[in-house]
């Protein structure tokens, strides 16, 4: 490792997430809450540290390696979830430990969604909105990392996308420069971010909830105000809203990028991914809306509202509850804890394996059961008319035995600590896939979980977050040798 190319280069990110101490900071102003010193002594330190790493080698000109990217990709992710437990950690009321604390951070940042708290709706109005803020930078993080950076590495669906997909996503870069890339992703985001924002205004929210709900939205984070979350508002357009935004938040912001510069939307139905994903949305959906209504769980407006709303909010991992579909009839709860797994498109902030990566899975099990009647033949798996090479092939395969072999292992891990299989088994899928909820012991919250399960389901979040093998390639002794 390059020390003196990845501490610049952390020291740098530290100071500048240190920022995301002030907008809290003037929440607390807003409402006098006494959060303000804790918030304060956040950013100085937060700041101070990461201009000791910095300056020291500031003058220091190497070319960053892949090898460093990693690294630094790795410890952004680690670091900053550490470094963001800090306000948590400081909180007098409620006093939560530092594996609390840094639970609660890394599961914002990583946009999963799980939470440690109670009360939430006692919280301090400047914890609540930093909370949800975490959520709102940790998506960004996600999309700069799958759509600029994580390619540059040779890692992350969006690798497969750009070398086998037709159509506007084959070019090797949104913009030129990486820099244009991140600035024009930013934009975007924002964007989205502020529609989200006054959509939840008009349709009944207040400006604070409005906005901090926007934040998770998009981010597809599923943290809330609210210990009711959605569900707390009770209204069928905020419900609605949510499922739209959701839903376009769940697309590959590469293609939102495209529609925005083009002013264009035919794309998207081009795209054999986002043709996959909404199919998926839909099944699901007439499924679930069907059981409710012939359950006599709710009547065909109700099953529609919660159905529609429940399924966007689990497939796409944003993890929101407007009913608690944990406690719904027969297979339902299953079904959509088991849409997770697929998750979201690539390039976008949801979790899962990634919609590109089941479709390919799905299209190489067609071909298996076509040799075996036709043995001779030779079949090759196509996107959107064009042969994927048998290297993509390799790379998902490789990827989906990762991640049922760690995922065995973790649910193993989790079970040693003394946990139920039912709440092993939903705590470490939901922190893979970056859902939030969960079932068994955990479907309300986490708290009640031993601390050192909480360890593994931030190392889970981690592993979900950073799409296995960047995270997992750090654990190889090939990678340190030089």
């Amino acid at each position: 490792m390059q020390f003196s190319v990845v501490l610049p280069v952390l020291g740098i990110l530290l100071m500048l997430f240190s920022f995301s101490s002030l907008p809290p900071l003037a929440v607390a102003m807003i409402y006098g809450e006494s959060e303000i010193a804790l918030f304060l002594y956040t950013f100085f330190l937060t700041f101070l540290i990461g201009l000791l790493l910095w300056f020291p080698l500031r003058n220091i000109k190497t070319d960053l390696r892949p090898r460093d990217g990693f690294i630094i990709t790795v410890l952004f992710w680690v670091v900053l979830g550490g470094m963001g437990s800090l306000p948590l950690l400081l909180m007098t009321d409620p006093a939560i430990s530092v594996t609390d604390a840094v639970f609660e951070s890394m599961s914002g940042l990583t946009t999963t969604g799980a939470t440690i708290l109670t009360n939430i709706d006692q919280l301090p109005k400047s914890i609540l909105f930093y909370r949800q803020q975490l959520q709102w930078l940790g998506g960004m993080g996600i999309i700069v990392l799958a759509v600029a950076i994580m390619p540059m590495l040779g890692v992350g669906g969006m690798q497969l996308y750009r070398t086998e997909t037709p159509g506007p996503i084959k070019d090797n870069k949104l913009t030129p420069r990486i820099k244009e890339t991140a600035k024009a992703l930013w934009l975007l985001y924002l964007t989205l971010t502020a529609v989200c924002a006054l959509g939840y205004w008009l349709a009944g929210m207040n400006l604070f909830d409005a906005v901090s709900h926007s934040f998770s939205t998009i981010a597809i984070g599923g943290f809330s105000t609210h210990d009711a979350s959605i569900g707390y508002f009770e209204s069928p357009l905020i419900n609605a809203t949510a499922t739209f935004f959701m839903l376009v938040a769940g697309i590959n912001f590469a293609l939102h990028f495209f529609a925005w510069r083009n002013k264009s939307a035919h794309h998207y139905w081009q795209d054999p991914e986002v043709r996959t994903y909404l199919l998926i949305l839909l099944l699901v959906s007439l499924i679930t809306v069907a059981g409710l209504y012939f359950s006599g769980t709710y009547d065909l407006a109700d099953a529609l509202d919660y159905g529609l709303f429940e399924v966007v909010s689990v497939a796409t991992t944003t993890g929101y509850a407007a009913s608690g579909f944990s406690a719904w009839p027969t297979f339902l709860p299953l079904l959509l804890f088991m849409t997770s797994f697929i998750g979201g498109c690539a390039g976008s902030t949801a979790g899962g394996m990634k919609v590109i990566r089941v479709l390919l899975i799905f299209k190489q099990g067609v071909r298996e059961l076509r040799r075996l009647v036709h043995p001779n033949a030779v079949y090759s798996i196509k996107l959107g008319g064009k042969a994927v090479h048998s290297r993509v092939g390799e790379a998902v395969w490789g990827f989906f035995a990762a991640y049922v072999f760690l995922f065995a292992v973790m649910i193993l891990a989790v079970m040693a600590t003394g946990v139920d299989l039912t709440t092993a088994f939903s705590t470490v899928a939901s922190s893979m896939n970056n859902l939030g909820p969960a079932l068994g012991a955990a479907a309300e919250n986490y708290s009640t979980l031993p601390d050192a399960a909480k360890w593994i389901l931030c190392f889970a979040m981690l592993l979900g977050r950073l799409e296995i093998f960047t995270l997992l390639v750090l654990f190889t002794p090939t990678f340190w040798k030089y």
